[in-house]
């Protein structure tokens, strides 16, 4: 008697045509990003879950939910190195200010103790001065001067009965007019960076003299030098006012 050969049935070719098939998706996979591949991990998952449940018929639904919960790991993935590297983040700029407050409360410290030296030097002597130069027909700052006023009005913004008289002069040459002009737009140069630095408007007293202080005789190119200036006067005090010639 002949061996008859039994065609499989229908269920068992189904999954065998679905576990070619899930062969193939994770064969393509491989060359697909993170994403698909994690995908097609849950494609496979869902196959063997599917077809032991409810034969071709779990194995396609199976096939559907596998590839939901692989989009939904990786997503979940994705989130999670998110939120490590925004913690990472956020520590190093915690860091950061850390660093900056510490240095913030090291230069109040210092800022702290330069005023007291400076209450102490005013109450010996009543009265601390301090001269700007400036180059013929000019009235800009230099960088480093400016840096200097700025620290000088810190220390004086600190001291709250302390008072600024500033000065403006210029030397003989030109009109009387140009010089009264230019003394001016000097001494409101001095007195806009220790405003800019916190010393109150009205704890300045501000004024522009012109030529009219000048000692220097015709010629005396030193001696020009010297009235080319803006006077600091730190003082006692509670008095202020705008700039203005004299």
């Amino acid at each position: 008697m002949k061996s008859r050969i039994q065609k499989p049935s229908t269920p068992i070719a189904g999954v065998a045509l679905l576990t070619l098939s899930a062969l193939a998706t994770v064969a393509h996979a491989s060359e697909q990003t993170r994403a698909s591949k994690q995908e097609s991990v849950g494609v496979v998952s869902g196959l063997a879950i599917g077809a032991a449940a409810g034969g071709p018929l779990g194995a396609i639904l199976g096939a559907a939910a596998g590839g939901w919960l692989g989009d939904r790991y990786y997503r979940q993935t994705v989130a999670r190195e998110a939120l490590a590297a925004g913690l990472d983040a956020s520590e190093a700029e915690r860091s950061r200010l850390a660093r900056e407050i510490a240095g913030l409360n090291g230069s109040l410290v210092r800022m702290q103790s330069h005023s007291e030296r400076l209450d102490q030097a005013l109450d010996r002597a009543h009265e601390l001065t301090l001269d700007v130069s400036f180059r013929t027909a000019d009235a800009t700052l230099s960088d480093e001067t400016i840096e200097r006023l700025r620290h000088v009005g810190g220390l004086v913004a600190a001291l709250p009965d302390a008072v600024v008289r500033v000065d403006g002069f210029a030397d003989p040459r030109g009109s009387e007019e140009f010089n009264a002009e230019l003394s001016r737009r000097r001494a409101n140069a001095v007195a806009e960076v220790l405003m800019g630095a916190g010393v109150p408007l009205e704890r300045l007293q501000v004024e522009a003299h012109g030529e009219s202080a000048s000692k220097s005789t015709d010629g005396d190119l030193d001696g020009y030098a010297f009235d080319r200036r803006v006077t600091v006067r730190i003082e006692r005090g509670s008095t202020g006012q705008v700039a203005r010639n004299h």
